[in-house]
């Protein structure tokens, strides 16, 4: 087994085609694709995708192997990225990241802290969705970020910030903006924009064990691959979506949101690093969580 095979099959097995996953992914022709899956699977001894008038869905068999090889080419990533930081000379630099439009929160504490030890640091930041967060820290692109606790993510540790309630977001015009807060029955025969298992998945999750725990009869419609995409989806289709209360800081006059009665859905959000990270402004910055929670708080009335 070569690391191409991982990548050929994480690559379908995300785009959920073939044809997509040769041509924008892969950029290789279809035919030579499938081989490659082909001889993946004889190789494996068991069949890990159906091929079906929906496009392809994984076998139980192929939804293990998917967790797994994600993982290796993850870890090939941060081996390969240490032996090139081991053969460059040492430069003092610092990468934070940020789940998109967290920044806005976390950031200005995060620097008040910082700013007395950057005397000769150069800081970075990354606006990023949570599993591209959780991969730049397994491979060593990125020291500390504030993203979902991901489950596919080896050699990290998570510190929870906070859990933030998921609140319900329409375009501007729909009948239940006039409401000042929603019932979970309000949602029943809506259409639901979702979002992306594979760019969201923690979010995902919440989200469906919500709807099954309410029982609410929503519609499933089409799903965003990040917030921008969100909101225009609610525009266009007149439908509804669950997300992050945060995402307040982000819509456009378009669309509006509204919190959820009752228990709503919570999501968490947390500080992650890589263990066998040493850099001691990294260490510095954990030791500081508690102040860094604060000041938020503190800026936001929690």
């Amino acid at each position: 087994m070569e690391l191409r095979h991982l990548r050929y099959f994480v690559a379908v097995a995300e785009e959920g085609s073939l044809t997509v996953a040769a041509q924008k992914r892969l950029h290789t022709a279809q035919p030579s694709l499938s081989r490659q899956i082909h001889d993946l699977e004889l190789e494996l001894g068991v069949q890990l995708l159906i091929r079906g008038p929906r496009g392809i869905e994984l076998t139980p068999s192929g939804r293990v192997f998917l967790d797994h090889a994600r993982v290796a080419l993850l870890q090939v990533e941060a081996a390969t990225e240490a032996a090139r930081r081991a053969a460059q000379p040492a430069r003092s630099s610092f990468a934070i990241g940020f789940l998109t439009g967290y920044e806005m929160d976390w950031l200005p504490a995060v620097m008040g802290i910082l700013r007395p030890q950057l005397a000769s640091t150069e800081v970075t930041i990354h606006s990023q969705d949570s599993p591209d967060l959780a991969a730049g820290l397994v491979r060593g692109k990125i020291d500390l970020a504030f993203l979902r606790p991901e489950k596919q993510a080896p050699g990290l540790k998570f510190t929870l910030l906070r859990k933030d309630p998921l609140a319900v977001v329409m375009p501007r015009d729909h009948p239940l903006a006039a409401k000042s807060s929603i019932r979970p029955q309000d949602l029943s025969r809506e259409r639901l924009i979702g979002v992306s298992p594979v760019r969201a998945p923690t979010l995902w999750a919440v989200i469906n064990d919500y709807i099954k725990r309410t029982g609410i009869a929503v519609k499933p419609d089409h799903q965003a691959e990040n917030m921008a995409m969100a909101f225009s989806l609610l525009a266009s289709t007149g439908g509804i979506s669950l997300l992050p209360l945060y995402a307040q800081n982000l819509l456009p006059k378009t669309v509006v949101i509204r919190p959820i009665q009752g228990v709503a859905p919570m999501i968490d959000l947390v500080i992650g690093y890589n263990e066998a990270n040493k850099s001691p402004l990294l260490k510095f910055l954990v030791s500081k969580v508690d102040e860094i929670k604060f000041q938020v708080s503190r800026n936001d009335g929690r």
